[in-house]
């Protein structure tokens, strides 16, 4: 047994171990490479209430490399909950792909006699038939826990930071709540009731095109009347999303079960970005040429730190790289770049690259133009252009002094 065997088992195992610490505990590996996790996004009512139906969204994810075959889950309830229909315990979601993951929606039953308290249900799954079951525990709470509060919530304000985001981008959705009382009593009925506005959770909820890196909030708090909260959720766009409107589901669970809201939060993707366009031949004549581009921000957002940088094989560009900084909304920017060969290869003809790069928001990108000629004439044939000029006015010379000898002559 050498040295070197023992430090590569020693480091592979070291290896797994880190992998096996960054993911969280309710992870399961499998032969095949994938690594399924399991997590309840969320309950409605909340807490659940004794002797009625609680809605559960289960959510099983493969988070590593390999693909999961056949993947199912199973929910096995315990005191206080039941199923529905125990025909609805195991659900088979099929082929689960790296980065990929499904939501199942159970119904259970809070048995009557529930007492508040916090409660727990199993959820068991799987990544092929025949293979061992995982399981899990996750607690709900039960309880009474509705308020006889009045108080209204309504949608203040939503904020996307970038506004528009592009395929590929990250982002933050802020919400604003804002209770919608005016006084701090109202009285329904000859009742006098308090105008607060409980937010007991609230979720925003992932898309095919969005995800949703945040977990739900619970137990947000209690606003009084005219009062507001500030919601902020992380968002992942797809590199492949398609452009246009994306509506995200916002759930708000309130005072009570009637109290529970949800909106249609509209998320924009637009893959626009800044455009280059030559406005002057791209030529290098005798030499040395002033070529120039105009560049225009086509992104409906605001964009910064704008760059372009030209590339040609055995040609010098001054600057070498012009930086702009921000650009509006259809603002349009001038540039103007020196270039000369710095090459005898160089010939009548090389190709141009233009690098343009360009944040928007925290989001990083980088576009490149490819497709356009430089046209090149050479020094060579300039002075073969100059010398026939000469030689023609030396013979316009010769001629005129002949024709002025033989006058003399004549007279």
């Amino acid at each position: 047994m050498t040295n070197k065997w023992i430090f590569n088992n020693v480091f592979r195992y070291l290896i797994i171990l880190l992998l096996v610490f960054e993911l969280s505990t309710n992870t399961a590996f499998s032969s095949s490479g994938a690594a399924l996790k399991v997590d309840i996004v969320k309950y409605e009512p909340y807490p659940a209430e004794i002797g009625k139906y609680v809605d559960v969204w289960v959510k099983i994810e493969n988070i590593y490399y390999g693909r999961a075959s056949d993947v199912s889950i199973e929910l096995v309830p315990s005191y206080p909950f039941s199923l529905d229909s125990k025909k609805n315990a195991v659900k088979n979601i099929g082929i689960l792909s790296p980065d990929s993951e499904a939501v199942h929606e159970y119904h259970l039953f809070v048995d009557s006699d529930a007492k508040p308290d916090t409660s727990s249900i199993k959820i068991r799954y799987q990544d092929d038939k025949g293979v061992s079951w995982f399981e899990e525990s996750f607690d709900i709470k039960v309880g009474s826990d509705t308020f006889d509060s009045k108080g209204t919530l309504q949608l203040e304000e939503i904020k996307t930071e970038p506004e528009v985001l592009m395929p590929g981008d990250s982002g933050t959705v802020t919400i604003v709540l804002k209770n919608s009382a005016t006084q701090n009593t109202i009285t329904l009925d000859g009742k006098d009731y308090d105008t607060n506005a409980h937010v007991q959770s609230a979720s925003l909820s992932s898309i095919d095109d969005i995800i949703v890196d945040d977990e739900s909030y619970q137990g947000s708090g209690v606003l009084g009347p005219g009062d507001a909260m500030t919601l902020t959720f992380n968002v992942d766009v797809d590199g492949n999303a398609k452009e246009g409107t994306h509506l995200m589901d916002f759930s708000v669970i309130g005072s009570s079960h009637s109290y529970n809201s949800k909106w249609d939060i509209p998320i924009k993707v637009d893959s626009a970005g800044i455009k280059v366009i030559p406005t002057k031949p791209l030529t290098i004549d005798n030499g040395v040429a002033t070529i120039q581009f105009d560049v225009v921000n086509t992104h409906p957002n605001t964009l910064t730190s704008v760059s372009i940088r030209p590339q040609a094989e055995g040609i010098e560009f001054s600057p070498l790289e012009y930086f702009i900084g921000t650009m509006n909304h259809d603002e349009l920017f001038t540039i103007e770049f020196d270039a000369r060969p710095i090459s005898d290869d160089v010939t009548t003809q090389q190709d141009i690259t233009l690098i343009t790069q360009y944040m928007s928001g925290f989001n990083q990108h980088e576009t490149i133009l490819n497709g356009l000629n430089l046209s090149i004439v050479s020094e060579k044939q300039n002075s073969n252009i100059e010398f026939a000029g000469v030689s023609v006015l030396f013979s316009i010379f010769v001629v005129s002094g002949l024709v002025m000898y033989r006058r003399k002559k004549h007279q």
